[in-house]
């Protein structure tokens, strides 16, 4: 049986709820003298940083794809057919991030800034700027342009390579045109590669909510250091579902040091074809490490064979920077310049041996007096890049050159289109696509891979 509380423990017990209770409120006996505590708030660093995230808008225009019977004036007449327009005008609305306040230069997505005849950049002070495109790789999504201005605030950048799963960021841009807005998470996943979002993905997933109009935008940390440009959504209905990419400030930074310097970027080459190691590959070559690119083969004359790797070596570090799996390895030689040095560490028959590189450049070979066909002229065609992200998983031809005025063109046939097949019959090397040209005298029909899409093409 319970006793009774005595006055002295009732006592007690009241002052200690007492206390309790002006603990978790925020009050005291002094609650009316003294200012209350500060509440935890991303606020003092947002508002030193969100001046350097910008609004961009565009203006510009594309060239429609018609059937070229629509342009045969007797055709037009005969079926009695308006005169309609050859190009679309085209807006954008997207974000951007202002990395060097001397220069003015703002970091942004190729896709925001495509097609675009005028760029203009709207700052959180309301003035307006009309940008100077300084250069764009679509392989990457990553552009550079430039205001001139003065009072601009810049971004720090941060070290994405010190990233970890877990660490709480924030995404601020321009979703759907409302204007500036901040959202926030953590970083989800890393390193995601094979969405098929751009040619060379080593990207940051996040849960920050990032929306239509926040391409171009700021991903940072707690110290409001860039970590990365929000780039797309993985999303069924066009809205966020908590699933973002952003590419990690490493990667554009290196992207964008070419585009200002040279304008465009060069792709660095080793000359190797290669595959992710695989446990059942590790256990196959007698390896105890979980990480690395296999070499399948070398090119003939390339800095791979200059350098002496050979096919079965298992290239874990570039530069003393681990590769995590083949596309790793590709982005890494890929980002560099022609002409600089790699040292690279190789497993071969389970030893560790460092071998020298120097990063080269692919010499492309094409083709174009072997293609007997006239429906072809103009057309400039050879084997996939290493550097194209077509390379290794798909099987053609690559359009490397076309006139404006061959037929090819007006059939709707584009520079960097991969061709697959003729006639419905596959090709998977130049022989095979001039064979297959010069077999069919007739139209031909042509199935072309373009980006993501895949499409066929009639050339009478």
């Amino acid at each position: 049986m319970r006793k009774p509380m005595s006055v002295r423990s009732l006592a007690s017990h009241l002052l200690f709820f007492a206390t309790l209770l002006a603990s978790t409120t925020g009050y005291s006996d002094t609650a009316a003298t003294s200012e209350p505590q500060p509440m935890p708030s991303l606020a003092p660093m947002l508002e030193k940083i969100t001046p350097a995230v910008v609004n961009i808008s565009t203006q510009g225009h594309v060239q429609l794809q018609t059937n070229p019977l629509f342009n045969d004036p007797f055709f037009r007449r005969y079926f009695n057919m308006p005169n309609t327009p050859q190009e679309r005008k085209t807006q954008s609305l997207g974000s951007g991030v202002i990395v060097d306040a001397v220069r003015g230069l703002v970091l942004t997505n190729n896709h925001v800034i495509a097609n675009a005849d005028q760029i203009t950049v709207r700052l959180t002070d309301e003035r307006e700027f009309e940008a100077k495109l300084i250069g764009a790789d679509p392989e990457t999504d990553v552009a550079v342009v430039q205001i001139k201005g003065t009072g601009l605030t810049a971004l720090r950048l941060a070290n994405s390579e010190r990233l970890r799963v877990g660490d709480y960021v924030v995404a601020i841009g321009n979703p759907f045109g409302l204007g500036q807005t901040v959202t926030a998470g953590i970083v989800s996943a890393l390193a995601r590669s094979g969405l098929g979002i751009t040619g060379y993905e080593d990207l940051i997933q996040t849960d920050a909510s990032i929306n239509p109009g926040n391409s171009g935008g700021a991903l940072v940390n707690l110290r409001g250091e860039l970590i990365g440009i929000n780039t797309a959504i993985y999303s069924q209905n066009g809205g966020n579902i908590g699933i973002g990419f952003a590419i990690p400030i490493n990667m554009a930074s290196q992207v964008m040091e070419q585009l200002v310097k040279f304008g465009e970027v060069s792709r660095g080459f080793l000359g190797a074809e290669m595959q992710n190691l695989t446990p059942d590959l590790a256990t196959a070559f007698g390896l105890s490490t979980a990480h690395g690119a296999v070499l399948v083969n070398i090119l003939p004359e390339s800095p791979a064979e200059q350098a002496g790797l050979k096919a079965g070596d298992v290239v874990t570090t570039v530069n003393h920077k681990v590769v995590r799996d083949a596309a790793d390895l590709r982005n890494q030689v890929a980002l560099m310049r022609v002409g600089d040095p790699l040292k690279l560490e190789v497993l071969r028959d389970g030893k560790r041996i460092t071998v020298g590189a120097e990063v080269g450049t692919r010499v492309a070979t094409s083709s174009t007096g072997g293609i007997k066909n006239p429906r072809l002229a103009g057309v400039s065609i050879g084997e996939i890049p290493e550097d194209s992200p077509a390379y290794g998983r798909l099987d053609g031809v690559m359009v490397y050159e076309i006139s404006k005025r061959a037929k090819a063109f007006a059939a709707g046939l584009r520079q960097h289109d991969i061709i697959t097949g003729v006639n419905r019959e596959p090709v998977a090397s130049v022989d095979e696509f001039i064979a297959a040209v010069t077999q069919f005298q007739g139209q031909l029909l042509l199935r072309v891979q373009r980006g993501n899409q895949a499409a066929f093409l009639v050339i009478k």
